[in-house]
């Protein structure tokens, strides 16, 4: 297999820097701002925007984890038992600007199963997405509202983007078979 960084440590850190300057401006602040990272590599990003958000307007948006396991609609392709991580968001969400973080774009399918368990969770003002990576290939009419970068890729590639919380590296890696 064949892999290519796009993406190093500091790259991830000036696009995480840009979208958290980007979300303060659409959002007008961090009044009723919100930012929920999808499991597994979206909450760390999640909490580095989180971060970035503090650092910059010195108020921290609460954070919350999101796991989407159920809401998938491959479910049963998946595993007979697939693996189940936390959802953990304890405050409300209603009328609240929620920020959604993924590390990857692809079909959209993940990004609706999201926001499907939100909605079960409370109504939220508004739904934004923030994405690491987009990589194109839509099957759902979904877009991302902040991109780290955009990589046009074959269905033959894939994106990897490493997170030094999980997996003791940070980068952004397009691989091929």
């Amino acid at each position: 297999m064949e892999r290519t960084e796009l993406m190093d440590y500091d790259a991830m850190k000036r696009a995480l820097t840009r979208i958290s300057h980007e979300i303060i401006e659409k959002n007008k602040g961090t009044e009723d701002l919100i930012i929920i990272g999808i499991q597994r590599r979206g909450v760390p990003l999640a909490n580095m925007l989180a971060d970035n958000i503090e650092a910059i307007e010195g108020k921290r948006p609460e954070v919350g984890i999101l796991d989407i396991t159920f809401y998938r609609d491959d479910l049963s392709l998946l595993n007979e038992h697939p693996v189940v991580n936390n959802t953990e968001i304890n405050f409300p969400l209603n009328d609240k600007n929620v920020i959604l973080v993924d590390d990857v774009l692809y079909t959209g399918r993940t990004v609706r199963a999201a926001i499907d368990a939100i909605m079960d969770v409370g109504r939220p003002a508004l739904i934004q997405l923030a994405i690491m990576v987009d990589r194109g290939h839509r099957e759902l009419p979904i877009r991302a509202d902040y991109v780290g970068k955009n990589v046009p890729t074959s269905k033959k590639e894939f994106i990897e983007v490493k997170v030094n919380v999980i997996d003791g590296t940070d980068g952004v890696y397009i691989c091929r078979k």
